[in-house]
């Protein structure tokens, strides 16, 4: 007599649903875990889903007895869905989504084009089952015998024994790892389900706040190492003073576009013109969230870091914010702000309030003619934005107005009368070929408004910022085909600094033409330009530097990167578990030896937590739906 299983046996062990479903979940576990992680499909993945799994399916054997079957598919289906919620949130944003981005779910389905853009087709492997079992198993024969071999109660012991094993492995999974600080390697450790369910058990919530004795501005400035000497003793102070201000926001805008030739053809012969005819910070990163754009308004008019979880248009708009539209009325300024969308979008009109704009034109003022995305086309936008600008120049006041575009928004695919470029064939129906020609035809746009400015004498009365929003090509959402098209184009892998790194252009008629090689990021644009202004920051705390007068920088970075993040003078720091497995990206291809320091990390974090500290006591404007509790006896600002 043999010892052997026999087919019949294993088919019947098999199909039993907790092993059946188990299988299943083990297979989408695999899959998910293989986009994510970068240890890809590893024996872990065993060990640290299906124990999650298994607690949920001993509750089912406990407690059901009819329907077991439909309990079990949906069960399976919620678990599937969460999975690829995971998947396509992290192509997007490169974060393991977690409960809280329900706070953003409207703005997170208005960008859904793009998050399914970058959808593989394999990805929807992981539905597969639902499809095949719905047809084999939900109807006739077969549904009635696979629901009597279903009903076969597993044993309550056998049942038990899982349980108390499977919530001993979780906790082994999680618990070491909640002091892990990158939250994919916390995300790793714990498993994809645990990690989800620590999140929401744990509910964490940021550290308490610092004390205000000890928030300052020579505190932060000795945090990044800067020279403490002053703002008006600085280069270049007020030699722009009294000319307007214009700052013009470019949507996904990544510095390497700058010099970029594809076939001998300029990407963006506008921006390289601008790099020869004024300051040029290649050296310039973006430092915003889950809010992308709305979050670069936000950093750019104020100097604060974005807080802890979410965007910065979640809470922060709902304070009475320091801010440059501010500063700039103290001293004389009118002050506007111009977006294609709705003002609803990302909560922008509390946060223009917040400001302290005195007024904003959106979809309301451009309308919907030549629509691209989420509303009018830049050339619309710098069109009837130009016509604004000429009424306020005739005022006998200077005025600041920010001007933010749109067009070339991801994923990058533009009507078929914006594609100004021919392009080789090997870009076609690449991200990478709608990405250069989104931002071809941005910069086209934008050369046409600058040519309006300097007919319209307003160029040489105003200073102007142009600096891109944030990332439009993250490392995360590029598939083989694109990789190997951004290496050909940089002449060198792409990675962590090149997604990272935005351009900063400073036109200005005071400060010769040059390329700044000093560190910087869109916490720092409020006090270089305030400096050129002549605008003096006394009692205005802020987190950023003026990038013309420091030589050291320290950059941390939220969201996109995992916490602990920052960029400094020579290199991209992400950490692991902690500083010490944390690993170094060179910031110039020959400087291949440069390593983050410890100190710039320690400083990073505390930098973060000092704003988050500070900008949480400003007073409320009114009712925050998103307010947390602070001291109601220490606060900076009345």
């Amino acid at each position: 007599m043999s010892l052997l299983p026999n087919a019949q046996s294993i088919r019947s062990f098999i199909t039993k649903p907790f092993v059946f479903f188990s299988l299943l979940l083990l297979f989408k576990s695999f899959l998910a875990w293989a986009v994510i992680f970068e240890n890809g499909m590893a024996w872990r993945t065993l060990i640290t889903e299906i124990p999650f799994v298994w607690i949920i399916f001993c509750f089912v054997e406990w407690f059901s007895s009819r329907h077991k079957l439909v309990i079990y598919q949906g069960v399976n289906l919620a678990l599937t869905g969460l999975l690829f919620a995971v998947i396509m949130y992290y192509k997007y944003y490169g974060v393991v989504v977690t409960y809280h981005a329900l706070q953003q779910v409207n703005q997170v389905t208005a960008v859904s084009n793009s998050v399914f853009s970058l959808l593989q087709p394999y990805y929807l492997l992981i539905f597969t089952d639902v499809l095949v079992l719905g047809y084999f198993f939900l109807r006739g024969k077969r549904r009635k015998a696979w629901k009597r071999h279903g009903a076969i109660k597993v044993k309550r012991s056998v049942v038990m024994t899982l349980f108390i094993f499977s919530l001993a492995v979780c906790l082994f999974n999680i618990l070491p790892n909640r002091a892990s600080m990158s939250e994919i390697k916390k995300a790793e450790g714990m498993g994809i389900f645990g990690y989800e369910a620590y999140t929401i058990l744990s509910d964490e919530k940021p550290e308490d706040l610092v004390p205000v004795s000890e928030i300052s501005q020579p505190v932060i400035d000795n945090l990044k190492k800067g020279s403490g000497s002053g703002q008006q003793n600085g280069e270049h102070f007020g030699i722009d003073a009294g000319k307007n201000l214009i700052i013009i926001q470019l949507e996904s805008f990544q510095n390497f576009l700058i010099g970029l030739t594809v076939d001998g053809m300029e990407i963006t012969p506008t921006m390289n013109k601008l790099a020869k005819e004024g300051l040029y910070f290649p050296n310039f990163y973006h430092q915003v969230g889950q809010g992308n754009t709305s979050d670069a308004e936000f950093i750019v008019n104020t100097s604060y870091y974005i807080p802890y979880r979410g965007a910065a248009t979640g809470s922060y708009a709902y304070k009475k914010l320091p801010s440059l539209p501010k500063l700039l009325k103290e001293n004389g300024y009118t002050t506007s702000t111009f977006h294609t969308n709705i003002v609803e979008f990302w909560n922008r009109g509390e946060l223009y309030d917040a400001l302290g704009f005195d007024r904003y034109y959106d979809k309301a003022f451009f309308g919907s003619s030549d629509e691209v995305f989420f509303g009018a086309s830049d050339d619309v936008l710098y069109a009837k934005t130009l016509e604004e600008l000429k009424t306020k120049e005739q005022s006998s006041q200077p005025f600041y107005s920010q001007i933010i575009s749109m067009t070339a928004h991801h994923p990058f695919t533009i009507p078929e009368d914006k594609k100004l470029l021919k392009l080789p064939k090997s870009y076609d129906n690449t991200l990478v070929g709608d990405y250069i020609q989104a931002q071809h035809y941005a910069d086209h746009a934008l050369g046409q408004f600058i040519e309006g400015l300097k007919e319209n004498r307003m160029w040489d009365d105003s200073l102007i910022v142009i600096y891109g929003d944030h990332m439009g090509l993250p490392i995360y959402s590029l598939e083989h085909d694109d990789k190997k098209l951004m290496e050909d184009a940089l002449g060198h892998e792409y990675s962590y600094p090149d997604m990272m790194n935005i351009p900063l252009m400073i036109l200005s008629s005071g400060v010769p033409p040059q390329t700044v090689e000093q560190t910087g990021g869109q916490v720092d644009v409020l006090p270089t330009v305030a400096n050129l202004l002549g605008v003096s920051l006394e009692g205005h705390l802020h987190f950023g530097q003026d990038i013309l007068n420091e030589k050291h920088n320290v950059l941390p970075e939220r969201y996109y990167l995992p916490t602990g993040s920052f960029i400094g003078d020579d290199a991209v720091f992400i950490p692991g578990v902690a500083f010490e497995d944390g690993t170094s990206y060179p910031l110039k291809i020959t400087n291949d030896g440069a390593e983050a320091l410890q100190s710039d990390y320690e400083a990073a974090l505390r930098l973060l937590k000092l704003s988050d500290s500070y900008v949480r006591r400003l007073p409320d404007r009114g009712k925050n739906p998103n307010a947390q509790s602070v001291e109601k006896n220490e606060s900076p600002a009345d």
